[in-house]
């Protein structure tokens, strides 16, 4: 059990790397925008779980899309974590929550290896490397480090490498954190909530679960070797949703004997159940950004009867860490259902 005290160490050591104060805003996914939407779920999302937003009703969804950057500079075409954040208003006043990023897997275990990442990933000048050191690390097979971008002269990357390569399991989250890309649009990537969680269906049968929010109109980046631009996905995904909606597919992955259920940084094999728990129609972007995006406080662990946390150590560390980072910033309070 992750206690406040180390709750707020925690956040303290995600601020520590920051390039400048935030403020009143979240330390990390500090840019980001509020999206209304619906979601209904699927035929067949019933039989799996009982929980309310799966009944085959609609229910009114708020969406906070991010860049993962913490900061105050919109560096939209960086290649970069993005995030949804995803509230479902439930019938009582009550939500559930859940969160996602384009990384597939998450790049610590434990507590213990999030405090040794951070004081290794520090924030560092960031030189560009020479295309001898380029293959020199490529011989030793470990992840390429790309070029700094226009005025960026220090960031984390070195560190996280660093770590990265003395870290078996980091490698695979920190290797997608390095090419990830830049979106086309925020509706346009594919975002896994990368923690394992407990549904119930009708009989009482509990299984382990991943969930992933994946584009109907398909994945898409743009061009890496092209000058990235700071600002375009707020305007984007504003000028997208006005003549018709964008939409993402829920799935949920199955997990199977051996999978993984307490560690984000292991993938599930590629041939695991996927079942499509519903479709989320986003309609529009509020005026109202402070009330319909920044001012939400979104958590993971915020769940409805039918959804369960597995025991990742993680999963739950972000649950006081997300409430203190809530407390510091002045978000709203919200129930628990």
């Amino acid at each position: 059990m992750v206690d406040a005290t180390v709750a707020k160490q925690l956040v303290e050591a995600i601020i520590a790397n920051l390039p400048e104060p935030v403020g009143k805003r979240r330390p990390v996914h500090t840019i980001g925008i509020g999206v209304k939407g619906k979601f209904v779920a699927s035929e067949v999302a019933r039989d799996y779980c009982v929980a309310e937003h799966f009944n085959g009703e609609t229910f009114d969804v708020s969406v906070r899309f991010s860049n993962g950057l913490g900061g105050l500079h919109q560096h939209d075409g960086w290649s970069d974590v993005r995030g949804m954040a995803t509230r479902f208003h439930l019938s009582d006043g009550n939500g559930t929550d859940l969160i996602a990023t384009t990384l597939g897997e998450f790049f610590v275990r434990n507590v213990d290896d999030f405090f040794e990442f951070a004081r290794t990933a520090t924030l560092a000048p960031y030189p560009k490397r020479s295309a001898w050191q380029k293959f020199l690390d490529l011989l030793q097979l470990k992840v390429p480090q790309r070029d700094p971008y226009p005025n960026e002269t220090q960031n984390v990357n070195a560190g996280a490498l660093r770590y990265a390569d003395g870290h078996r399991f980091a490698q695979l989250g920190v290797f997608q954190e390095g090419v990830i890309g830049a979106p086309v649009s925020y509706a346009r990537a594919s975002y896994h909530a990368v923690h394992t969680f407990m549904v119930k269906d009708p009989d009482g049968v509990r299984r382990p679960v991943r969930f992933s929010w994946q584009p109907v109109a398909g994945v898409s980046n743009s061009d890496p070797n092209a000058v990235p631009q700071d600002k375009y996905l707020f305007e984007e995904i504003a000028k997208r949703l006005q003549p018709w909606p964008a939409r993402f597919m829920l799935m949920m992955t199955i997990g199977e004997d051996g999978d993984a259920l307490d560690d984000p940084t292991k993938p599930w094999p590629g041939t695991r159940r996927r079942i499509l728990m519903g479709t989320l129609t986003l309609t529009d972007v509020p005026k109202d950004q402070e009330k319909e995006g920044e001012r939400i406080s979104f958590n993971p662990t915020r769940l409805h009867d039918g959804i369960e946390v597995s025991s990742d150590p993680i999963l739950e560390a972000r649950r006081c860490a997300y409430e203190v980072s809530r407390e510091m910033r002045g978000g709203c309070p919200f129930r628990w259902s």
